[in-house]
């Protein structure tokens, strides 16, 4: 039972402990089977090799609670030395950041300049940033 509970564990610690054994792929989100790669990951434990994750989205269909855990599990694999990349609109998750790149001013042809780049500190200071004036609300 010990071994079948360690093998479950990193689903629950990513969030996902809803998910039914057995349910088919094909009925997870992209959030949810990027989050599935993640918990198979961190199931394999210490690992020499440095990695960089790159997440799109990740906190899609997420209850607040489960963002928490997600996390955690972001900072289990940074305090093991791999970097993380996060493309994100969640502004409970990038408050947390480290670093923010905020592209903009608009989506697809108005899209896609550098509006604003530094610490969540650093972007709420940025009027033309619509980024910073969300996470001026929460922090």
């Amino acid at each position: 039972q010990t071994k079948i509970q360690n093998k479950l564990q990193p689903l629950q610690d990513v969030g996902l402990g809803y998910v039914t054994l057995g349910q088919s792929s094909s009925t997870l989100s992209g959030g949810e089977a990027q989050r599935i790669k993640l918990a198979t990951f961190l199931g394999k434990g210490n690992t020499q090799d440095k990695a960089l994750f790159i997440f799109d989205e990740p906190t899609t269909g997420l209850h607040f609670h489960d963002i928490k855990k997600l996390l955690k599990s972001f900072n289990a694999l940074i305090e093991k030395g791999h970097s993380i990349i996060v493309i994100e609109h969640n502004i409970e998750l990038i408050k947390c950041a480290d670093h923010i790149i905020d592209l903009g001013p608009e989506g697809g042809e108005n899209g896609g300049y550098l509006v604003a780049s530094g610490t969540p500190e650093e972007i709420v200071k940025i009027k033309t940033s619509e980024t910073g004036k969300y996470l001026k609300k929460v922090l």
